[in-house]
């Protein structure tokens, strides 16, 4: 069963979604699942869970350091479907993994995908993965109902069509050039890639890099079906710690609420 579908209805009702970026084992497995459930409470209706990687070349300095402290307490993938497990003993949220290609590749394709079936995990990001090497991944991701997520970046242009028309689960929309993080303006133009996502696929179309503010995630989800925020989450974990919860709930319900409020579908 993949959960991604749904995300859009709530109460039979369209919302606009929330998603919301963690990193594994920082600063531990346990509080991360702590976490994912603040995040939860606070109206998330998704959560994309990053598999710490010692290259992680989208990722801003924020996220980066995050990579850095979940590998130096020993997180590995094994431990990431661990927490996987544990979170779904409780909630029934779709999650996506953001990972880079050379770990599920070193892990094995099919066994990394059987046990995200076995562990239930929607779908996965790989950033570093090109358009046209996809099939790869994709036969051996579809074989055990995982989504793999399209990326489409400003610099996609006559690619976009492409692209988009073979997306599934959702499309990941850049708002701006380079890595993740936060920005005081994003200058893209998004409503001109969005129109051409929509005239190629019904799946969702959420958009995150740089989105940080209620005000940037309220302007922007008018223009598409949700925003996903990474950097700012993983930005009050570093500086909180083990006392995090109460600071990222807070967060998530701030974004999530701004994000309610618009309707414009």
């Amino acid at each position: 069963m993949n959960r991604i579908k749904d995300i859009l209805i709530h109460n039979g009702e369209k919302q606009k979604a929330f998603v919301g970026f963690i990193t594994a084992g920082d600063p531990t497995i346990e509080k991360t699942k702590e976490f994912i459930f603040e995040m939860i409470k606070g109206g998330a209706d998704l959560i994309e869970i990053g598999i710490p990687f010692s290259d992680p070349i989208a990722e801003g300095p924020v996220i980066q350091a995050a990579n850095i402290r979940a590998l130096s307490k020993g997180i590995d993938t094994d431990k990431v479907f661990e927490l996987v497990c544990d979170v779904r003993k409780e909630s029934g949220i779709p999650l996506v993994f953001m990972t880079y290609l050379n770990l599920v590749f070193s892990y094995g394709y099919d066994k990394f995908f059987k046990r995200c079936e076995e562990t239930g995990v929607d779908g996965i990001i790989l950033p570093d993965l090109p358009f046209e090497e996809k099939k790869e991944v994709t036969e051996a991701a579809s074989k055990y109902g995982v989504e793999v997520i399209s990326l489409i970046a400003p610099t996609s242009e006559n690619r976009i069509k492409m692209i988009a028309e073979e997306a599934s689960g959702f499309v990941y929309l850049v708002s701006s050039m380079g890595v993740t993080g936060m920005r005081n303006e994003i200058k893209t133009d998004l409503e001109g890639i969005i129109k051409v996502i929509r005239e190629n696929t019904k799946i969702p179309c959420f958009v995150g890099f740089g989105i940080n503010t209620p005000e940037q995630a309220a302007e922007i989800s008018q223009k598409c079906d949700g925003v996903i925020v990474g950097s700012a989450i993983v930005k009050i974990i570093e500086k909180y710690g083990d006392n995090a919860g109460k600071y990222v709930f807070d967060y998530v319900k701030s974004m999530k609420d701004s994000v309610k409020k618009t309707r414009n579908y």
